[in-house]
């Protein structure tokens, strides 16, 4: 398969980006997205190599890109593919999306996530720190319940547990907040209330979890929720708007006990 990529290119934060061309041949359908930019970034380098030895072309530097599981497990390799986070596939990641979701001579559009909240580090890198102040903001539990057969001890309503499982899948990509026309991350912050508040672990902190959250959120530059549900389209785990009901109901009843917005 050939194809026709744009690729975002940026020198960094600060630098004025944009879209560089390049032409892809003999691409297996069978090749991973990310597998798919390695061989680019090995043709960016041999052609380089070429280029040096006849002094004749300025220095070209591979496409810079987050990866690591490739699995779908970590959630780095977030990638705004033809207008769509993650690609044209639903439920999975950059790294799960297959060439042959395309068709032969395509022409690909790539950029990184747009968002206040995710700046720019370099072409389709962006710092998604944002996320993890977040979860250090209110997303963990200060119970103590012993070792694992005192916490397996703890009975659990088997329909409250399947959710908080639904909803701990999150893998913190920042999908939702690339979907969302505000940036919002409310999918990210309500799947993550939600697996702790389900629990008995979390109730004690319920209250404080989300109002630390939500406030940790808005401080960041996270935009509010519009009730549009891109957010739910483009989850590669597909986690449900309802733990956006969940917060909201709970972030209410902090404010009706008394509590600060």
């Amino acid at each position: 398969m050939n194809f026709t990529l744009h690729i975002w290119r940026q020198a960094n934060a600060q630098a004025q980006g944009g879209f560089e061309t390049y032409s892809l041949e003999n691409i297996s359908p069978d090749c991973s997205f990310l597998e798919m930019l390695d061989i680019l970034n090995e043709q960016i380098i041999s052609n380089q190599q070429s280029d040096n030895s006849t002094n004749q072309q300025p220095i070209a530097h591979p496409v810079c890109f987050d990866n690591d599981c490739r699995e779908g497990i970590c959630g780095m390799c977030g990638l705004y593919i033809n207008g769509r986070p993650h690609g044209n596939d639903d439920g999975v990641t950059t790294c799960q999306l297959h060439m042959r979701r395309f068709h032969d001579g395509d022409e690909i559009w790539v950029e990184p996530w747009r968002a206040k909240a995710f700046p720019v580090v370099k072409d389709l890198v962006v710092d998604r720190s944002a996320f993890d102040k977040i979860i250090q903001a209110g997303g963990y539990i200060s119970a103590t319940t012993g070792g694992a057969p005192d916490a397996n001890s703890i009975l659990v309503p088997k329909h409250k547990a399947d959710e908080a499982m639904d909803a701990a899948a999150c893998i913190g990509c920042g999908a939702c907040v690339a979907a969302c026309k505000n940036a919002s991350a409310m999918l990210f912050v309500a799947a993550k209330v939600s697996h702790l508040s389900l629990l008995p672990q979390g109730e004690p902190e319920a209250a404080d979890r989300v109002r630390k959250m939500v406030c940790k959120m808005d401080e960041l530059g996270f935009g509010s929720c519009t009730n549009t549900f891109a957010c739910e389209a483009e989850c590669p785990k597909q986690i449900k708007r309802q733990h956006i009901a969940r917060l909201n109901r709970q972030w209410i009843g902090h404010l009706f006990k008394g509590g600060k917005a």
